[in-house]
């Protein structure tokens, strides 16, 4: 007889998607770049700049409908397996925003919330960040709602589920190519750039961004490697650089790579988005848009791999990430699985992780983790 604990999220009683958000229709659009730029001193008119990447789709951002789509399928899948945990939305940027659903969350009445943020890898973007958000809108509830306790699922780069989703999306990638290049085709992963310094300081150790990409990499080629019984090449390179032409950004851009590649004469290549968890903004513009018509313009021959998005091991994966922390909070003994080299990330993030982006000022308060201050 199955064990009713499995299937148990106690101690929490419900789960918090947390991502960064995306304008809905173009006079959106602004405001969301607004928000997104706040304190940076960033002019409007280039804000309108950036936005066009936005209006050749109709100013809508696909993260939302994505988000809505991953709800449902964890839904689904929840309640399938006898999982009883409702799950709210809430953004960085745009509706919906943090501060209302952790409201919506404490007048529902509960005390023990589960955040999954979309970002499966450690950087002060991707992770600290999002911790800061959580407590700034922690402090901005109502004197008359109780703030929950909140905890934050682990990384989760080299959960299998992930790695498995990945390495279907190539396969059928490959198998898009034409036949007469697909034996020899590049797998070609591609991540968002990040300034070098936030790089180095990411991780409690600094470096970890880059390190947990290369590591995963490596697993999922050698998982594709074990579908199809050939071996390719791998790289990793980098899209959506944002920063200032004089600070340091991870490198290659993935453009240049391509143009590199096309002069050593390789035969074909996949784009996988292995740093992104659906196909949002950064995917079909910086990839589908411009890094396979730069490869069109080369006469390489190019697919785009989907990202994990709602593939059922991803979502299995979610699934059995949530259980796993639970069991952890309830003081069990639990399997907590990840491939390649670097093992399971953290259940806690310490209070010096991911230090990569202060400019000099002094840490904010975190939520989900060590307090800012502790030993």
């Amino acid at each position: 007889m199955p064990n009713p604990a499995a299937r148990s999220a106690s101690p929490y009683d419900a789960l918090l998607l947390l991502s960064f958000g995306g304008p809905e229709k173009p006079e959106d659009v602004v405001p969301f770049l607004e928000n997104v730029t706040r304190g940076r001193g960033i002019p409007r008119e280039r804000l309108e700049q950036v936005g066009e990447h936005y209006y050749l789709f109709g100013g809508k951002s696909p993260i939302n409908d994505q988000n809505k789509a991953l709800i449902a399928a964890l839904e689904a899948d929840f309640a399938e397996h006898g999982l009883d945990l409702p799950i709210y939305w809430g953004n960085r940027n745009w509706e919906p925003y943090l501060t209302d659903t952790l409201e919506q969350i404490a007048r529902d009445g509960h005390q023990r919330v589960l955040t999954l943020v979309t970002s499966a890898y450690s950087s002060w973007s991707g992770c600290r960040q999002y911790r800061e958000n959580l407590a700034e809108s922690l402090a901005a509830l109502p004197d008359d709602v109780t703030p929950p306790q909140i905890d934050k699922i682990r990384a989760y780069y080299n959960h299998p589920g992930f790695v498995e989703a990945n390495a279907r999306g190539i396969v059928a990638a490959l198998d898009d190519l034409p036949a007469e290049v697909r034996g020899a085709a590049r797998l070609v992963f591609v991540t968002h750039s990040i300034p070098t310094q936030m790089n180095a300081d990411s991780g409690p150790v600094g470096g970890v961004y880059e390190a947990q990409h290369l590591d995963v990499a490596q697993v999922v080629s050698d998982r594709v490697r074990e579908i199809t019984g050939v071996e390719r090449p791998h790289e990793l390179v980098y899209c959506s650089r944002s920063g200032a032409p004089h600070i340091p950004w991870l490198e290659p851009d993935v453009n240049d790579r391509l143009e590199e590649l096309a002069a050593e004469q390789a035969a074909a290549v996949v784009l996988i988005p292995v740093g992104f968890v659906s196909d949002h903004m950064e995917v079909v513009y910086d990839l589908d848009t411009e890094a396979l018509a730069t490869a069109e313009k080369l006469g390489l021959p190019a697919r785009r791999a989907l990202s994990a998005g709602t593939d059922p091991d991803f979502v299995t994966a979610l699934r059995e990430l949530v259980l796993e922390r639970a069991a952890i909070e309830r003081g069990e003994d639990v399997e907590r699985p990840a491939l390649g080299v670097r093992g399971p990330s953290h259940n806690v993030c310490p209070a010096t992780c991911c230090l990569g982006d202060l400019g000099g000022r002094p840490p904010k308060p975190t939520a989900a983790g060590e307090p800012v201050g502790a030993a």
